[in-house]
């Protein structure tokens, strides 16, 4: 099949599910995935030849793309942060919103002393402790996540990145009785994006999301949507040193209700942050003593 007659055929099957800039942007980065062809380059080589095996790739993908699979899981990577991540159904997709907990911590950091020592919670494919190790190579970072595939993604991203993470797993909701080797260290800064997805919210979401991504890294049940946070603050209590910060990414729609567990906890400097989007999105506060 001529890769002319490959695009053509990707487009038609594909229209009734995606606008068509969206399915440009997909045959975009399977070529390049598949191919090895950047756009210009697949412009330029419309009358190339693609082989069965090549085809069969682009079939499959096909398949995948009208069953709402996300086209990240399908190449198998993203690029987050400036930096590249391997990613599975295992692990959520990063998201332009935790970009922005990434810079913002960095902003913060860069005025801080050397050396600091970092604990990311439910790490996931690694992105915020990888991402935030690369900009403080001096740190000490650590990630922690329940899930053993997950960890085993975020281990390859932080090889594939060459940034030293000590990975270990552990549930936060029962972290008294794990991780007894992250038990007697205190920390300058502790991030977490964990579950907030409430059940009543399911509704808003993507079909690709609601599909495909992993529920455990997503959903709270609606009776207790802080649960995560409720714990990651009283392990701050033992585990982040005076003056030292927190970080959270948030449900946009619990905003207040953070400030207030945070203020509720002997927290100081709270600040509540806006994403690109206009929502509230991200939450910090000071360790008082």
């Amino acid at each position: 099949m001529l890769l002319k007659t490959l695009r053509e055929h990707f487009y038609i099957s594909l229209k009734e599910d995606y606008p068509e800039t969206e399915i440009q942007s997909f045959f975009n980065l399977l070529s390049e995935c598949f191919l090895k062809m950047k756009r210009v380059e697949v412009s330029l080589n419309l009358y190339a030849p693609i082989s069965g095996k090549k085809t069969e790739k682009f079939e499959n993908a096909i398949t995948r793309l009208k069953d709402q699979e996300p086209i990240q899981y399908i190449i198998g990577s993203t690029e987050f942060y400036g930096l590249p991540f391997k990613v599975t159904e295992s692990t959520l997709i990063p998201r332009p919103e935790t970009e922005e907990l990434v810079q913002w911590i960095t902003d913060i950091s860069n005025s801080k002393t050397e050396n600091l020592s970092i604990l990311d919670i439910g790490t996931g494919t690694g992105c915020i402790a990888i991402c935030l190790a690369k900009n403080k190579p001096d740190a000490t970072v650590y990630a922690v996540d329940i899930s053993k595939k997950a960890l085993t993604v975020a281990r390859t991203n932080a090889k594939l990145n060459k940034v030293d993470i000590e990975f270990v797993e552990l549930d936060i909701l029962d972290w008294e009785n794990g991780a007894s080797n992250l038990k007697n260290i205190e920390f300058d800064i502790i991030v977490s994006n964990p579950p907030y997805v409430r059940a009543l919210e399911k509704s808003q979401m993507s079909a690709n999301v609601l599909r495909h991504e992993p529920g455990l890294a997503l959903y709270v049940e609606d009776d207790d949507p802080l649960i995560f946070y409720k714990a990651i603050v009283e392990l701050a209590q033992t585990h982040l040193k005076s003056n030292g910060q927190l970080y959270f990414e948030i449900n946009q729609y619990l905003g207040s209700e953070m400030v207030q567990l945070l203020e509720d906890s002997d927290f100081k400097e709270i600040e509540l942050k806006m994403d690109i989007f206009g929502n509230n999105r991200m939450v910090s506060g000071v360790k008082k003593f």
